[in-house]
């Protein structure tokens, strides 16, 4: 008998795994694995979440018009060069579909956002790793990277999992020595977190060249996660292209509602990012104090280096966060087998993962 088979390359692709969930024989788990809002959303988004249930037997918007007016009017942009996506992996995903294939190469850091790889690899593009320097996206060696098969650079800013960004000069720096035909893709799933002076989400470089995307996500500050809605803004002529590949109705119209009420609201992001802002601060403190090592503090995340003295190793460090109910983010996948990622979660859970961290490392087995 002779099966349908996929074609070349499609079960080479690895399988993208989210954070861990739960905890066996644990009722209570204190979830710090995804980098989900510690305060969830707005209520004004839930209020209008709701509001929509009574019509789920409707199709939703299939632009996603109402939406793309609402950020555009709050982010000051042109809503003809938004696009609406399930999350912004679809829009990511839309635009390795759109750029690269079969031959071409796509550029990403060796520690970014796994799903760059997983894109690239699904429309039968390479996908090039390239190292960092101290877990930071090094320019030098991106520039060095490419080769007339470059199609595109995806580059997280702040990064996830190692919590560094590159300053506007820097992106600035890379978007110039690239050549104009390679697309660079800003991923600023992190960017409402950033009160760097020097830092830019890539806004500026998308609306003053041609060549350039910047995506944004509802799953992290704004707490709608569950609900997959992001957005990217580039030229009308990237923008364009992407709709001609997008599905229709690719949004459901609750989450249309919530991010349109969740845009909306940004007192509630500014609560979320004080929030972030306060336990980031001390977080820092108290665990450098422990004499892990911290590099970056960009997002709402923290990667502490496990360096294995003493038995005071990742693995066990896991162990033993888990042991009493809290989940981190094991990230060997991510080529960092020695840290563990914690996203900064509500007061009693910061309160209870840092007295916990602070037993373990205090502990002489480990």
């Amino acid at each position: 008998m002779t099966l349908p088979q996929p074609r070349p390359g499609v079960m080479d692709i690895p399988l993208y795994e989210g954070g861990k969930s739960r905890i066996q024989g644990v009722s209570r788990v204190i979830k710090l694995s995804s980098n989900e809002a510690a305060l969830g959303p707005s209520p004004l988004a839930l209020a209008a979440f709701a509001e929509r249930q009574s019509a789920l037997h409707r199709y939703p918007a299939s632009d996603s018009s109402e939406l793309r007016a609402a950020i555009a009017a709050v982010h000051g942009l042109d809503q003809a060069q938004i696009i609406c996506g399930a999350g912004s992996d679809e829009v990511l995903g839309l635009l390795c579909r759109a750029y690269a294939g079969p031959g071409d190469e796509v550029i990403h850091t060796a520690h970014g956002f796994l799903m760059y790889g997983i894109y690239a690899h699904g429309v039968g593009a390479k996908a090039v790793a390239v190292s960092e320097s101290n877990l930071t996206a090094d320019v030098s060696a991106i520039l060095a990277a490419v080769t007339p098969r470059t199609k595109i650079v995806f580059l997280a800013n702040p990064n996830n999992p190692t919590g560094t960004y590159l300053p506007k000069q820097a992106i600035n720096g890379l978007r110039e020595s690239l050549r104009e035909d390679i697309l660079l893709v800003l991923d600023a799933a992190y960017a409402e977190f950033m009160d760097a002076a020097d830092y830019d989400d890539g806004t500026t470089l998308a609306k003053t060249t041609p060549n350039t995307v910047v995506t944004h996500t509802f799953s992290k500050i704004y707490g709608l996660a569950t609900l997959r809605l992001g957005w990217g803004f580039g030229s009308k002529a990237i923008i364009n292209t992407l709709e001609r590949l997008r599905n229709p109705f690719n949004v459901s119209g609750p989450a249309q509602a919530a991010g349109i009420a969740a845009v909306r609201d940004q007192a509630h992001i500014a609560k979320a990012k004080a929030h972030n802002t306060k336990w980031m601060k001390i977080a820092l403190q108290r665990l450098r104090g422990l004499g892990l090592t911290i590099v970056g503090d960009s997002g709402n995340f923290l990667l502490p280096l496990f360096d294995g003295k003493n038995g005071k190793t990742a693995a066990a460090a896991d162990a033993f966060l888990q042991s009493r109910g809290v989940i981190a983010r094991r990230i060997e996948n991510y080529g960092l087998p020695n840290h563990l990622r914690m996203t900064i979660g509500a007061d009693d859970e910061m309160e209870l993962v840092l007295n916990t961290l602070s037993e373990f490392m205090g502990s002489s087995h480990g």
